[in-house]
């Protein structure tokens, strides 16, 4: 865990407003305590102030506060800094001069020597993370990964100047920073998303686009080119000729980028147009979505010094994150795939267009608009068995041509698509599930929906003696 007493100690004031009490903010104000720091911490939620009080810390509303001894307001990401209005204590904060910082913050000034890499984008961002910290890892890196991914980064171990964080950060991070740069900034996409707390689209990318502050030529940004909006950030960064760019896409031909081409990953950046490798020899990497997240894990290792033969050994034996396309085993060559994490259509989307022969389970708790967009990989589908809520309007969306089972949960959809898949003989069937849907009518989460289906095929699957048969099944 993190220690901030060298920090503190160079600080004329060392009161501490810690606002929003889960567990990054909790260890947050923990840490400054523990640091000797004076902390003040408020939780709107009683049992979060609770917990706090629990852990020894002072409990003080901080819309009553003397903001003229505080330091800095450390607040939780989730609390609204602008939009749809301040929250009134960050409101307050601000008219009085107090700084408006969240966790990761502290972790840069506490550790200011180490390497920052810092992820953001509103898909791909956390296959990204985990992709680039594992290569490194494989690498004999000192590396320590966390931020909106996992955890929270004052509980990261202390890293000094041959250490490497690479941290996932969402939007709500990046408008909560104020002196962090980034060695290596790696923008992936936009596309509208948690607008109701950043006004409108151009308030969101102006969010993300924080991620950039304070770099210089000395530092480097990746930016994916494969949207419209993206584009337009990499055409304003690159213009500006103030930090490094790398452009980089996991569908187009770029000049001196890193980019995919018929499958196969291309580096026209670090070398003169060499082949690197066939990303469909990567099975833990499946789909043309995963495509530009290895275009950016490549530059951004190759940016750390890594050469490319490291980079796609660490590719190579990447295990996969779980509940994003997690490939549980294959069995009698069919491949049983835990998508968990896909909690609406587009999500689905990205794993449909991965697989053919497809004995999809899918259903909960709906979006708006269910699953008409995905009207384009049904000729993928040879069954379809649907569990939840939106089981009968995922019936009545997927039309007469699509055979489906009403299997209202989970257990009895494994059990169905596993004997369907093993009597059908289709060559390279693959069983999903990939729910288009929140978990929340009968599970508290996308993973314990996730670990359930393991939990599923395990029970269900004879395990084979066979050394032909790839990965094991999870328990």
């Amino acid at each position: 865990m993190i220690d901030l007493s060298t920090y503190i100690s160079t600080l004329d004031k060392n009161v501490f407003a810690v606002l929003g009490l889960g567990r990054s903010g909790l260890t947050a104000a923990c840490v400054l305590a523990q640091s000797g720091a004076e902390v003040w911490a408020w939780d709107d939620n009683p049992q979060g102030r609770e917990k706090a009080a629990e852990a020894g810390l002072k409990i003080l509303d901080l819309k009553e506060c003397d903001w003229d001894k505080v330091q800095s307001l450390v607040m939780s990401p989730g609390i609204p800094l602008t939009h749809p209005r301040p929250h009134p204590v960050a409101a307050a904060a601000q008219t009085a001069n107090v700084e408006v910082i969240c966790e990761v913050e502290l972790l840069y000034r506490s550790c200011p020597n180490a390497t920052f890499v810092g992820i953001t984008g509103t898909n791909g961002k956390s296959t990204t993370t985990s992709l680039i910290a594992h290569i490194l890892e494989e690498a004999g890196r000192k590396v320590a990964v966390g931020g909106n991914l996992g955890t929270p980064a004052l509980e990261l171990p202390i890293l000094n100047d041959d250490g490497i964080y690479v941290l996932e950060m969402s939007s709500y991070q990046l408008d909560l920073l104020s002196q962090l740069v980034f060695d290596i900034s790696l923008f992936m996409n936009v596309s509208p998303d948690h607008l109701d707390r950043h006004g409108d689209m151009q308030g969101y990318i102006s969010a993300k686009k924080h991620i950039f502050d304070r770099q210089s030529k000395s530092q480097t940004a990746i930016i994916g080119m494969d949207d419209e909006d993206s584009r337009i950030v990499f055409d304003q960064i690159n213009a500006a000729g103030l930090i490094t760019t790398i452009p980089i896409s996991g569908q187009t031909r770029l000049a001196e980028g890193v980019f995919v081409a018929e499958g196969q990953l291309i580096d026209d950046r670090f070398s003169s147009v060499t082949d690197i490798v066939d990303l469909s020899s990567i099975e833990r990497l499946p789909g043309n979505h995963n495509h530009q997240n290895a275009a950016a894990a490549f530059a951004a290792c190759r940016s750390i010094g890594l050469s490319s033969d490291e980079i796609v050994s660490g590719m190579k034996s990447f295990p996969g994150l779980a509940h994003r396309q997690e490939l549980v085993t294959v069995h009698n060559g069919i491949r049983y795939i835990n998508d968990s994490k896909a909690t609406n259509a587009d999500a689905a989307a990205r794993a449909l267009g991965s697989y053919d022969n497809i004995y999809w389970i899918a259903g909960g708790l709906a979006k708006e608009g269910g699953i008409e967009n995905l009207t384009p990989y049904f000729s993928r589908i040879r069954h379809a068995y649907l569990i939840g809520d939106s089981a009968k309007d995922f019936a009545d969306q997927l039309g007469e041509n699509i055979p489906r089972d009403m299997c209202e949960t989970l257990d009895r959809a494994v059990k169905k698509a596993v004997n369907d898949a093993n009597n059908d003989g289709n060559n390279n069937a693959v069983v999903l599930l990939s729910p288009a849907c929140a978990s929340w009518d009968q599970y508290r989460s996308f993973e314990l929906r996730g670990d359930h289906f393991k939990q599923c095929v395990s029970e269900i699957l004879t395990p084979s003696n066979d050394s032909s048969q790839e990965g094991s099944v999870a328990s």
